[in-house]
């Protein structure tokens, strides 16, 4: 995962725009206030297909990309699967995920 996303991912944590935990990702997707899912790519499979399934069934985007460490070290806490509900973010985070 490239400095910059990882940093963004920081920013997203501190400004509060960022949940995660598998649990509370998945009640945001439920009630489609997610904008946007990310998924290291070390996850279990089980957990990645519960994950993308409810995604794609909610029509909400999810990246898979970096590892489990790495989104770790970004947030500050233990974490394979983060989300945000804040649009702005979502695009800005896409965007330079995309550089």
């Amino acid at each position: 995962m490239k400095p910059a996303v990882q940093q963004y991912l920081g920013l997203m944590r501190r400004s509060g725009n960022l949940t995660t935990g598998q649990e509370l990702v998945l009640n945001l997707i439920r009630s489609k206030k997610a904008r946007l899912v990310l998924l290291a790519e070390d996850i279990g499979e089980s957990s990645r297909k519960r994950i993308i399934d409810k995604c794609h069934f909610y029509e909400i985007p999810v990246v898979v990309a970096g590892s489990k460490e790495e989104i770790s070290a970004a947030i500050g806490q233990s974490r394979s699967v983060v989300a945000t509900t804040n649009k702005g973010f979502a695009e800005g985070f896409l965007k330079r995920l995309n550089e």
